[in-house]
């Protein structure tokens, strides 16, 4: 999908809805190994083109960048950062470790980091992770929206020793360290550039894991890397990495022993899957939101009572009575924009949508002809079709809100055949209704919740919803260098999106998975991912 500067569009989190990809097969039980369902990756595993669950659960395991997320909390912490302090939150002086190396036993340096990060901001080399870099000074000459690049290289990036460089911003933003345990922030080794072709067919890292062998569409092998110099050491042999078309079936390899670990119980399972699984079975909260969006490019979807016809449909929409029998409590009813997983002190208001996000069909009714009715009387919700429980919630939503407002076919489902089709009518502005939409944060700030989806003319913001309160509400928080105030100006941004309900916030998504009495301690980090490197086994 399209980025411009950065900003971005959860297509993890649509990755992740959907069932995992590929074919099935049993992974058998390799001494000392960890045997898991997995979907193939759409893209080849460059740090900044990699932008499904997928594809990241393999860089989670094989590179470690100057940040990386507590698999607990969530909170960035130091990794191969030594140091990184700025006097301004535009300048940053950042110290990489020493005694760190690539599996091959390359040093890695502060020029594996900015060779990497030009890489992947460069236009020519089309990555998709490219705006991430969209904040350093430079991006817009080296990554242009139209006409070739005026350079080849971030002149925001400056080599100041082997284990140092200064990265300037093009304004302030205080938090921006924190985001730098995104994997497109990544350092590469020479031999990615030496040997492109050779490295994408086995990928060289400097994380815990290394790529022992991949057959695409079938399964990849990682193995432990004994001379990783991190304090995460992996407490397992390795990881095979199996891929399923299906994740019944998946489901069904672990129930036969074949498997270990499957990350997407599906939800036909949920019924079952706490007494099958005898207590193995993980239901945890993670940075997920699902929410329905709107096309504003539409005119009949963006009139002056609006609002009050989005409220009057977001009122109509019965979340406790969904989550709780489709999905099993494995989804919590939303009450704001971003994710419990913040914390309050991090930016999550649990009273933000306050009435606005409860069933109300008295309400509903009142707000949606206050609002000047449905467009044409009926609204399609637009979603794609190739996962089962995608359809389930819609004909859920729609027949909730068709009883509230008492007419039968005021909603209706509207399935696309597959996500990439679903993807380009949305990217193509194509949408003459409300869509599923939804988002899998790339790091626990409330910023990432707000402005890739709602500032004017973000990537991620599908709908084209502007407002200009909303955009320098958004600036003033970037700048500003104590947090707090800085979490304070987003929630205030996002009382602007409340307000207008530029999108319907339908629920939180927690992370599931079950696991073999084989393996032991085994969690889900708070991105839904599991914490490969900490699995036992035996």
């Amino acid at each position: 999908m399209r980025r411009t500067p950065y900003l971005r569009w959860a297509a993890p989190l649509l990755a992740l809805a959907l069932a995992a990809t590929g074919c099935g097969g049993g992974a058998g039980t390799t001494q000392g190994v960890v045997s898991a369902s997995w979907g193939d990756p759409p893209n080849p595993l460059e740090p900044a083109n990699t932008n499904d669950v997928q594809g990241g659960k393999v860089l989670d395991m094989i590179f470690r960048g100057l940040k990386r997320y507590d698999p607990r909390t969530g909170a960035a912490q130091d990794m191969l950062a030594e140091r990184i302090e700025t006097t301004d939150s535009t300048t940053f002086a950042i110290t990489v470790k020493d005694g760190w190396t690539f599996s091959n036993g390359e040093k890695v340096t502060a020029r594996s980091f900015v060779d990497a990060w030009n890489y992947g901001a460069d236009v020519r080399n089309n990555q998709r992770n490219a705006y991430f870099f969209g904040y350093i000074q430079g991006y817009a000459d080296v990554h242009p929206d139209t006409g070739e690049p005026k350079a080849t290289t971030l002149s925001g990036l400056k080599i100041t020793g082997e284990r140092t460089f200064s990265v300037t911003l093009s304004q302030k933003f205080s938090t921006w360290p924190d985001t730098l345990g995104y994997a497109a922030f990544a350092p590469l080794p020479r031999a990615f550039f030496d040997d492109h072709a050779a490295w994408l067919e086995k990928p060289v890292g400097n994380g815990p894991y290394t790529v022992h062998s991949y057959a695409r569409g079938s399964a990849m092998s990682l193995r432990t890397r004994d001379d990783y110099p991190g304090p995460d050491k992996a407490r397992n042999s390795g990881v095979d990495l199996i891929v399923y078309t299906d994740n019944n079936t998946a489901y069904t390899s672990l129930l036969s022993g074949n498997l270990d670990l499957v990350d997407d119980v599906p939800a036909a399972q949920l019924k079952n899957v706490r007494k099958d699984l005898d207590g193995r079975y993980i239901n945890t909260p993670a940075g997920i939101i699902q929410t329905l969006a709107f096309p504003y490019y539409d005119p009949a979807w963006n009139t002056p009572g609006g609002a009050k016809l989005r409220t009057g449909i977001s009122r109509a929409i019965d979340r406790e009575q969904i989550t709780r029998t489709i999905f099993r409590s494995t989804r919590t009813p939303a009450k704001d924009w971003t994710s419990p997983v913040l914390g309050t002190d991090g930016g999550f208001s649990p009273t933000l949508c306050g009435d606005a996000c409860v069933y109300d069909p008295a309400a509903a009714r009142r707000l949606v002809d206050e609002g000047g009715g449905i467009p044409g009387g009926r609204m399609t919700i637009s979603y794609n079709a190739d996962t089962g429980s995608h359809k389930e919630w819609v004909d859920a939503v729609c027949n909730s809100v068709n009883n509230a407002l008492g007419r039968d076919s005021a909603c209706v489902g509207n399935p696309v055949g597959t996500f990439a089709d679903f993807r380009n009518q949305i990217t193509q502005s194509r949408m003459d209704g409300p869509f599923r939409a939804g988002w899998q944060m790339d790091y626990p700030l409330i910023q990432n919740f707000l402005q890739p989806l709602y500032y004017t003319n973000a990537s991620s913001n599908d709908g084209k919803w502007s407002d200009p309160g909303f955009d320098r509400l958004v600036d003033r928080a970037n700048a500003e260098s104590d947090q707090p105030t800085a979490v304070r100006l987003f929630q205030q941004a996002e009382e602007v999106v409340r307000d207008q309900m530029a999108a319907i916030p339908l629920w939180y998504q927690n992370g599931s998975a079950g696991y073999s009495a084989r393996v032991g301690n085994v969690a889900l980090n708070p991105f839904s991912v599991p914490v490969y490197n900490e699995i036992t086994v035996g």
